[in-house]
This record gives C-alpha cells, structure tokens and sequence, in this order.
C-alpha cells in the first residue's frame, strides 16, 4: 500500500477526489466548506456529499473559519467526544499507576474537574464506576501475579495495590471467585456441590459454590451436562447432591417454570469485567421484557460492542438467574441461545404469561 504525501492534496481535484472517497489520510491537509451551508468539514466526514460547485478548499480548518463557515455539528460532536475519550483514558492511566486506589474526589482534581461531573463521565464512557474500574484492574493484575511461579502470594497482593494483608483478604473471595491459594492451584481447593433433575423444558444441572449457586445448566442429556460442568470447573472438587441441596434444585426448578417470581439466592458470578458489565445488565431487564444486544451495549457504555455482548450472553453458564433469554435480534427476532431456541421461546412465553404458565407442548 503507497502512503499518500500531502503533495497529492495539492490541486482542486485531487482534493475533491479525496471527499468523494472519504479519505482519512486527507484530514490533517485540508478541510472542505460547502458555500450553501455555511459550513466546513474533514474529508473523511460522513455527512452527505455536496455538489462540486458548492465547495470550496481550505488548507485548514482556521482559515474556514477566517472564511466565515462554521464546524458541521459531527466535527463538533467528534472533537467532544474526543475530549471526553481523553479524560477517561487520563483517569484510567491515573488508576493504574497508583498504589492505592485514589478516591473519587482525588481522580477528579487531577484532571481539574468535579467529581460529580468525572463520576458521570467515566461511568458513560465505560460502563464502570471509577471504584469498579479499579476493582477489575486490581483483581486482574492479581491473577497476573499468582500465575507467575516465582512470586509469593503476598508479594502478589502488595503488588497488585492493597497495602495489608487483612485489606486484600476480606475482597479475594469477591475478586478472584476463592481464595488466593485455590486460584493459584486452579481452583483446585474450590468445592462445588451440584445435582441433576428435570424440568418441564429438559434435564437441568445446579450447581453451587461456597459463595452461590456458579451453574444453571439446560439440556437434553443429563450427562452432558456433568461434562459440561466438570470441563467448567476442571480442578474444583464436584460433589454430587445430598437431600439438603435436593431443596435447592427444587427451588431453581420452580424458578425455570415460572421466571418471573424470581430466584432470591446468591450467585457466584465468575467473568471478565465486560463480561460481568453484560450480565449486571441483564439482571436489570424486567420479567416479560426484551432488549436487543445492541441496546445492552449501550447500556453498559459500549455502543460498538454488539458482538462483544452477544459473546458474553453465550458464555453465560447460570441460565434464567442471568436471563440472556430476554436479549433479541434488533428486528426482535429470536438470536442464538446457548442451551436451543426452543426453550429461550418458551421462557419469554412464560414471562409474557406469568399468571397462567404453560408447559412446553
């Protein structure tokens, strides 16, 4: 691929040759301003085309200003934006290079303003609360450094920015899903209690950690999902159901046939920080309801993220407790659901229905 010099932005035509293919390389050697408008535009600018003899070139956008045209509303938009992208990123660098998380009130008088307004910025532009950003980062360089053979665990935990022992002790179970020991022998200390029955829409497997129910799996071989569990948690120590933990899968089992009453038990919740940004989302969708991804992206402060979301619903292993079921194609089509399309139809029917739940036929 030739690299374009800006000696190939000299004449009119070669200008007007770059806004009719929205050249990008183009913006930072001229600006175009169109006569019956008023105002001016990069090359790469999506806005409609105007006729050719409507425009005119500046070398830059100063001089069209000079000119008397004005910036088009999406340069000014793009250049907020901008601006906006560059705080949070600033903030980002500010929370990772401390030692200890700063505060709310300290991020904010560094990048010289409120803390109310930064609060709200940060939170638009990423989905996270600055103390949730910290929170995602810390536990990741955390892993990092109990998965490096040489390092101690708690040169681990000074590392990764608690500055005690007892700090970093009372968050590592919410941090890292178990214990600092038990995540460096991966997860092998974990012990997960499960147990298989049936339901009206197939077998399903519960299964249950120290801090919450970690699995909700649906399916048409019982076996199956035994594998599908034990491949999830491959070192964890699985132990198959007492008559105590049969209550459990009783009370799951009437949560699948009537979703809308909801399931008031704890969750283990075990991903990514986008991932967990997906499923918090989720969580928030009313029984009876459905939202497209892309409207889960904006929710979540990633509007370009579509596939990003539609990824993390399919990694989502506790079924109707984090209802990816009730996220939709944009024309409301019914998207891929991990465990059949069948039975994510008959669970928005249900909700749909809540006073008279029907079997699936």
């Amino acid at each position: 691929m030739t690299m374009k010099t800006p000696f190939a932005y000299e004449t009119e035509d070669a200008r007007w040759a770059a806004v009719l293919t929205r050249d990008a390389a183009a913006d930072n050697q001229f600006v175009y301003a169109v006569r019956t408008t008023g105002i001016y535009c990069h090359p790469s600018s999506k806005t409609r085309l105007p006729r050719r003899e409507n425009v005119e070139f500046f070398d830059t956008a100063a001089a069209a200003e000079s000119a008397g045209y004005r910036s088009s509303r999406r340069a000014r938009s793009d250049k907020v934006n901008a601006e906006r992208a560059a705080v949070v990123v600033r903030a980002c660098r500010l929370i990772e290079i401390s030692e200890t998380p700063p505060s709310l009130d300290d991020l904010a008088a560094e990048l010289g303003i409120s803390a109310f307004h930064f609060h709200r910025l940060f939170r638009a532009e990423t989905g996270l609360t600055p103390k949730m950003y910290s929170s995602a980062y810390r536990a990741r360089k955390l892993r990092e450094e109990l998965n490096s053979p040489d390092a101690s665990i708690t040169e681990a935990i000074y590392d990764s920015g608690f500055n005690s022992n007892s700090r970093f002790y009372e968050t590592s179970e919410q941090l890292l899903g178990m214990r600092a020991r038990d995540y460096r022998a991966s997860g092998a200390g974990a012990v997960i209690r499960f147990a298989v029955g049936e339901c009206s829409l197939g077998a399903i497997l519960v299964a249950q950690s120290q801090r919450g129910i970690c699995a909700i799996l649906m399916g048409d071989d019982p076996d199956k999902l035994v594998c599908d569990l034990q491949d999830q948690f491959s070192k964890a120590e699985l132990i198959g159901c007492d008559g105590e933990f049969e209550q459990l899968i009783a009370q799951v089992v009437g949560f699948v046939e009537a979703p809308a009453l909801g399931l008031h038990l704890p969750l283990d919740v075990q991903g990514t920080a986008f991932q967990e940004r997906v499923w918090r989302a989720l969580r928030q969708i009313p029984p009876g309801t459905t939202v497209s991804y892309a409207e889960i992206a904006e929710r979540i402060g990633s509007p370009k993220a579509v596939r990003a979301v539609a990824k993390a619903c399919a990694n989502n292993h506790i079924a109707v407790a984090i209802p990816c079921h009730r996220v939709v194609r944009r024309n409301g089509a019914l998207a891929g659901y991990r465990w059949g399309v069948d039975r994510k139809r008959e669970l928005l029917h249900r909700e749909a229905n809540f006073e008279g739940v029907n079997p699936i036929s």
